[in-house]
C-alpha cells in the first residue's frame, strides 16, 4: 500500500494509522497544520516518532488553502486519501463556528476536488456518531435518519458525508465514510473528557461529570479504529447500477458504557479515586452513542473489541510515562 495521504497525521487517529500503516511498510504521506486547539507539543511528539521511518514525509499546510492542497496532490499523486483533518470538538464548535466552517466545510470541499481534478483509488473520510444527535432508537445504524445535529461541529460531519455523495455519484470517486464513535487511548486528545479526568484525577482536581453521571457512551479503542480502517483501505465501495461507489461505515465497540462505570475503571487504572462535581447536561451532548456495527462484521469480519479495563489501563500506563509520573 503505496502513496497514501493521511490528513491529520499529526493528530490522534492520524497519528496511530500512520505508526501502524509505516510499521507494514506503506508509503505515507502525512498532511497537517499542526493548529493549537491544543497542546502542539503532543502533536510535535507524534510527529518526532513517525519522522523515524524513511518511507514518512510530512507536509504542514491548511486544508482551508486550496494551494496547499493542490500541491500536495500533484507532488505525490496518492492513490489513496485518508481524510482525518478536522476542526474537532463538539463544544467548542458552539463557541467559533468559523472554525468548523473553514477547516471542516471549506477543507473538505478542497480534498473532494483535489481528488476530482487527480483521480484516487480511494477516498476515505473521518465522519462522527455526533450525526445521530439526540434519537432514542438504539444501536444507532447507518440507515437511521440524521437530520437533526445537536451542535455544530454534527452538521458539519453530516454535510460531509452528503458531498461525498454527490461527488461519489457525479465524478466516480469511490468514498467511504467512518462514523467514530467516542476513540480513546495512547496519544489522545487533550480535549476529551477521559483524558482531562486522568488529570484531574492524579493532580488531586475535581472531575467536572455532566448529566450527574447519566450518560453513556460507545468508547472505542485507537488500535481497533487503525484496525478498522485498515481492513478498507484496498476494499472501495464498488458502482453498481444507479448507486454511487458510497458507502458508510460506523466504527464502535457496540457496547456503550454508562459513564460512571467508565470513571469506576479509570479510577481502578489510576489507583486513586476521584473528586468528583456533578453537573447538569451541556448544550450539544447527547445522552447516548451505541454503534450498530452489522455492517462491518458482514464486510470485513470485523468488530471492535478491547475492553474499556484494557483500553483505559494502557492509556494510564503510557500517561504516566509520557508526563514523567511516579506511584
Amino acid at each position: 500500500m503505496n502513496n497514501i495521504l493521511i490528513t491529520g497525521a499529526a493528530g490522534f487517529v492520524g497519528f496511530h494509522l500512520s505508526k501502524s500503516l509505516l510499521d507494514q511498510g506503506s508509503m505515507i504521506i502525512g498532511f497537517d497544520n499542526l493548529n493549537d486547539y491544543y497542546d502542539v507539543s503532543l502533536k510535535h511528539s507524534r510527529l518526532e516518532i513517525l519522522a523515524k521511518y524513511e518511507n514518512f514525509t510530512f507536509i504542514k499546510g491548511d486544508l482551508a488553502n486550496n494551494d496547499d492542497v493542490i500541491n500536495v496532490f500533484k507532488e505525490y499523486q496518492p492513490v489513496v486519501v485518508v481524510h482525518l483533518a478536522a476542526q474537532a470538538g463538539v463544544r467548542y464548535s458552539i463557541e467559533n463556528p468559523q472554525a468548523y466552517m473553514d477547516s471542516n466545510m471549506t477543507g473538505f470541499f478542497n480534498i473532494l476536488e483535489a481528488c476530482r481534478h487527480n483521480p484516487v483509488a480511494h477516498l476515505l473520510y473521518a465522519s462522527s456518531s455526533s450525526v445521530y444527535g439526540n434519537q432514542e432508537k438504539i444501536p444507532f445504524s447507518t440507515t437511521d435518519n440524521v437530520d437533526h445535529p445537536v451542535s455544530f461541529y454534527a452538521a458539519t460531519k453530516k454535510s460531509n458525508e452528503l458531498m461525498a455523495h454527490t461527488y461519489s455519484h457525479l465524478y466516480n470517486i469511490p468514498t467511504t465514510g467512518l462514523r467514530f464513535f467516542t476513540i480513546y487511548g495512547p496519544y489522545g486528545r487533550p480535549d476529551m473528557a477521559y483524558f482531562g479526568f486522568t488529570k484531574s484525577i492524579i493532580n488531586g482536581e475535581p472531575i467536572k461529570i455532566f448529566n450527574k453521571g447519566d450518560m453513556y457512551r460507545d468508547f472505542t479503542y485507537a488500535d481497533d479504529v487503525v484496525q478498522g480502517i485498515t481492513n478498507m483501505l484496498l476494499n472501495p465501495p464498488k458502482k453498481k447500477e444507479g448507486v454511487a461507489p458510497y458507502k458508510i461505515y460506523n466504527i464502535g465497540n457496540n457496547k456503550p458504557e454508562k459513564l460512571m462505570h467508565f470513571i469506576e475503571t479509570l479510577e481502578k487504572a489510576i489507583g486513586k479515586e476521584a473528586k468528583k462535581e456533578f453537573l447538569p447536561m451541556q448544550a450539544g451532548d447527547v445522552y447516548q452513542t451505541y454503534a450498530d456495527v452489522d455492517d462491518l462484521m458482514q464486510d470485513f469480519d470485523f468488530k471492535p473489541s478491547t475492553s474499556i479495563e484494557e483500553g483505559l489501563q494502557k492509556f494510564v500506563d503510557w500517561y504516566k510515562a509520557y508526563y514523567s509520573i511516579l506511584d
